[in-house]
């Protein structure tokens, strides 16, 4: 798709680690805080005639801008239309709008991590940017309590330094100090780091804004270097090799 479109679109950080891709290609780049600008610069590009790609890090879809370029156009009265076969007919005149699935940093962490979320988690960014704090400690909480995994994104900053400890405080209520937590910085890049740690000591871990925090839940252990969460196959079958046959 990169190579297919005329301009392409994205924050200063991501256009620099795409470079080598799209040379040549009219470029369209905003510092952080100014995704909407961004947007709607893209959006025009479009509508005067010309392919424009919008690039997110991970997936576009998961705290990134493929949302905001439908609230806008329906902010806006934009007609849009889908690539898809059973999308409902538009006219030519119509903005075609695809998303790219990508490979989010929940699951290039995970697959760095071994296995934390083959059971049921929660996705819960701890940005208070565009969401009140208020609303993120109850999401914390009630992921916590319902037992889930739970994929922690944007953990600290340096506005925002006492955010991850307070959300450990919140998940200790629910869990247990030993359980496992992984910790995944810079997932397939150049600056990935891995580390295993419990929850008791999660105040203590290595973060900044590239890091994905991943907690378990009741059922997750550590084995070798590697953060498992069961499906529950245990359960209802035998998973002792010395018995198989």
């Amino acid at each position: 798709m990169l190579q297919e479109v005329s301009a392409v679109a994205g924050y200063t950080t991501y256009i620099d680690l795409i470079q080598p891709l799209i040379a040549g290609k009219k470029i369209i780049q905003t510092p952080m805080k100014r995704e909407v600008e961004r947007v709607e610069a893209a959006i025009e590009t479009a509508l005067a005639g010309e392919s424009c790609a919008i690039v997110s890090s991970g997936d576009a879809g998961i705290y990134a801008m493929a949302g905001l370029v439908f609230e806008m156009c329906q902010k806006k009265g934009i007609t849009i239309r889908a690539p898809r076969m059973d999308a409902p007919a538009a006219g030519d005149e119509a903005l075609l709008i695809e998303v790219i699935p990508g490979i989010p940093a929940l699951a290039a962490g995970a697959s760095l991590l071994g296995a934390p979320l083959t059971h049921d988690f929660a996705a819960i960014s701890l940005s208070d940017l565009l969401t009140p704090w208020e609303l993120i400690e109850r999401r914390l909480d009630a992921a916590a309590s319902a037992d889930f995994v739970i994929a922690i994104y944007n953990p600290r900053s340096k506005r925002r330094s006492d955010h991850l400890e307070t959300a450990q405080k919140i998940i200790l209520r629910h869990r247990t100090p030993g359980t496992p937590v992984g910790i995944v910085t810079g997932a397939m890049r150049d600056n990935q780091r891995v580390v295993i740690t419990t929850l008791s000591d999660l105040h203590l871990a290595e973060v900044d804004m590239q890091t994905t925090v991943f907690v378990g839940n009741s059922s997750t252990f550590e084995y070798l270097g590697h953060m498992i969460t069961p499906r529950g196959y245990a359960t209802k079958y035998d998973l002792d090799e010395k018995k198989a046959g």
